[in-house]
């Protein structure tokens, strides 16, 4: 099989090279679609510039979108991407190896957060890079059933509780825009400000995203009002069998009305109603109260890949094979 590889430090040059192979008709997931990286290299940018390697073999193609610092590269990913791999068109992921047997200028690789490293480890370790994965942060999902009250059933006990309770006593409006609505931004911005949540990474990012997403149904934009204020909110992304939620806050002010524990019922029963999706993700992260939502847990990855042939690569594989040594001797 002749397979071509070329890399580029331009993302429109990507673009024009792959047709539409990147946009959103051909990669079910928002992650692997070249808005995404556009938007991140614009809106968070890694340090570095961008490196993207394209190997291709007949109608086969694969992407590996990093950004590059002298003779490191990283993932082209911020805190946004919840999901990071290399992104394929067909059966793209058998050219991995080829692809990374040319990227010999570069002493080390890290890719994170990564649901699947196995395939990339082994097309790396296949290429001449000695690898390593370790963890990064667990994704809570569920796979709903098709209607809302099995799944509120299965839900703890105390959950439904407090929503009941809580849902009588405090009154509150709920309104869910499946298009991006100006005002209900607005209003999403005013309660993420007046909450618990650290400051927001890129508000031009999130609304660059939002409108996007809009523009092709995939928003879910929750907002619960108390006479007339604005109190919680939620942003749902929801496409090709998979809800994932994003972002969610609540004011501070308003936190005995349990507005979050509402809203969410509310935002669970639309989207499963509504929707259907094969499986609902909290995003990433461990806190605790994702668990009362969610079934379970999957773990995701950090991979680093060394490249033995580079003097650059030598300090840190060396750190890394005499912690494996330590690690050995202790057990």
């Amino acid at each position: 099989m002749s397979v071509d590889v070329k890399l580029f430090d331009d993302l429109d040059a990507v673009a024009a090279d792959a047709g539409d192979a990147l946009d959103r008709a051909h990669q079910p997931r928002v992650y692997d679609r070249i808005d995404w990286f556009r938007r991140t290299a614009a809106l968070c940018p890694v340090p570095g510039r961008p490196l993207v390697a394209r190997a291709r073999a007949g109608d086969t193609a694969l992407w590996l979108f990093l950004a590059r610092k002298g003779s490191k590269a990283q993932a082209l990913a911020s805190w946004y991407t919840l999901d990071f791999q290399p992104v394929a068109s067909g059966e793209g992921m058998l050219l991995l190896a080829p692809l990374a047997a040319q990227l010999k200028n570069l002493s080390h690789i890290s890719m994170s957060p990564v649901a699947d490293p196995d395939p990339i480890r082994a097309a790396f370790r296949r290429a001449g890079w000695i690898t390593a994965v370790s963890p990064a942060t667990v994704t809570w999902e569920v796979q709903p059933p098709a209607d809302f009250d099995t799944y509120w059933a299965s839900r703890p006990g105390q959950l439904r509780s407090t929503a009941r309770r809580k849902g009588k006593k405090a009154g509150l409006d709920i309104a869910i825009h499946r298009r991006f609505d100006a005002a209900a931004w607005d209003a999403y911005r005013a309660i993420y400000e007046a909450s618990w949540k650290p400051e927001e990474g890129s508000w031009d990012f999130m609304r660059d995203f939002a409108e996007t997403e809009g523009d092709a149904s995939a928003l879910r934009l929750g907002i619960a009002s108390k006479d007339g204020v604005p109190i919680a909110a939620q942003l749902w992304h929801v496409e090709n069998g998979r809800a994932t939620i994003h972002k969610l806050a609540y004011r501070e002010d308003a936190k005995d009305l349990s507005p979050g524990t509402i809203l969410s019922e509310a935002m669970f029963r639309h989207v499963i109603e509504q929707d259907r999706p094969q499986v609902i993700d909290y995003g990433t992260g461990n806190e605790p109260y994702k668990a009362e939502w969610m079934d379970g847990a999957r773990k995701m990855w950090r991979i680093d890949c060394w490249n033995p042939r580079h003097p650059a690569s030598w300090p840190g594989l060396l750190r890394h094979l005499l912690g494996l040594v330590r690690r050995r001797l202790s057990l």
